[in-house]
């Protein structure tokens, strides 16, 4: 009965030590593997075995990306400005070897990295481009850190800044320097906008002048138009008469002739059609040289006349 006690015992035992040789590495994992204290190998994702009693996992590393974030650094900047900056850094383990046997403690190695790494960079700036220039902070960290971690497997992806602390006063300061800058905008904007608005009005007090005098124009240029037009009718009207008072006269004088008329009676319906056709506004009437004659021979009749 003991016998089989103690081979049962035995079987269990043997069935421990062979379980515990076998291994499985998840996916993102490596295991770094160890015999009688010596670096053996690395094991990746799969099934492996090991040697009882011999062989060990010394290191079981997660290859995934990784993030720490480390408590806030006291700095001081360029112009002698004491503040204190929260980091994050996003790493990733890309040697397991390297990673178990580079440093004592990585994480610790890699804070106290990324505080030396941070002062340097913020000591050569001032307190305005620190808070203006945290892309250009993040990218000379991760260069930095990046070559630094690399004899340890760790890769370095970014570095970003998660929150600058400033001290009270220089807050204060910095908010009644916004505040004033707020107020400078403000009184520019309303000064553009009073200044704009004085413009338009100009403009549009400009251009009601400049239509009222184009209307006015336009006025003037009909009203002389229409005074043309007026002055060309009345004389169209005037010509008008007097060639109907003409063409009547001759009208009279041709049926006189046709009458049997002499030709004293009709060179005298001739001075009475000048006559007629002068209408009192000529200033100077033409008479034909028949007509002259006619009226010097009256003339002369009258005279003889007389001494009779």
């Amino acid at each position: 009965m003991g016998g089989l006690v103690s081979a049962v015992i035995l079987l269990l035992i043997i069935i421990g030590i062979a379980a515990s040789c076998i291994k499985i590495v998840p996916q993102a994992h490596a295991y770094v593997v160890e015999r009688l204290g010596a670096y053996q190998g690395t094991w990746s994702v799969g099934l492996h075995f090991k040697m009882p009693l011999i062989d060990k996992v010394a290191k079981r590393v997660i290859l995934k990306e990784q993030v720490v974030d480390f408590a806030p650094q006291p700095v001081i900047t360029k112009d002698n400005v004491t503040m204190r900056i929260d980091t994050v850094v996003f790493y990733q383990i890309t040697d397991p070897k390297l990673y178990a046997y580079g440093v004592e403690n990585p994480i610790m190695a890699i804070e106290n990295l990324t505080a030396t790494t941070l002062r340097n960079v913020i000591g050569e700036i001032e307190l305005d481009e620190t808070l203006t220039s945290r892309e250009m902070i993040n990218g000379r960290m991760s260069s930095s850190l990046d070559i630094a971690t690399d004899p340890w497997g760790i890769k370095v992806n970014r570095v970003e800044i998660k929150n600058i602390i400033l001290p009270a006063d220089i807050q204060g300061a910095m908010e009644k320097q916004a505040k004033a800058e707020r107020e400078r905008r403000e009184s520019i904007l309303r000064a553009e906008g009073e200044k704009k608005s004085t413009i338009l009005v100009a403009e549009g007090n400009k251009e009601s002048a400049i239509l009222e005098a184009e209307a006015e124009k336009q006025s003037a240029i009909l009203r002389a138009e229409a005074q043309k037009e007026k002055m060309i009718r009345e004389a169209e009207g005037e010509a008008e008469a007097i060639l109907k008072v003409q063409q009547a006269s001759a009208d009279g004088l041709r049926m006189l002739k046709e009458a049997g008329a002499d030709e004293a009676v009709l060179h005298l319906k001739s001075l009475e059609a000048f006559e007629k056709a002068a209408n009192g506004t000529a200033t100077k009437i033409i008479i034909p040289s028949e007509i002259q004659s006619l009226a010097g021979l009256a003339t002369s009749m009258k005279e003889v006349m007389s001494d009779k």
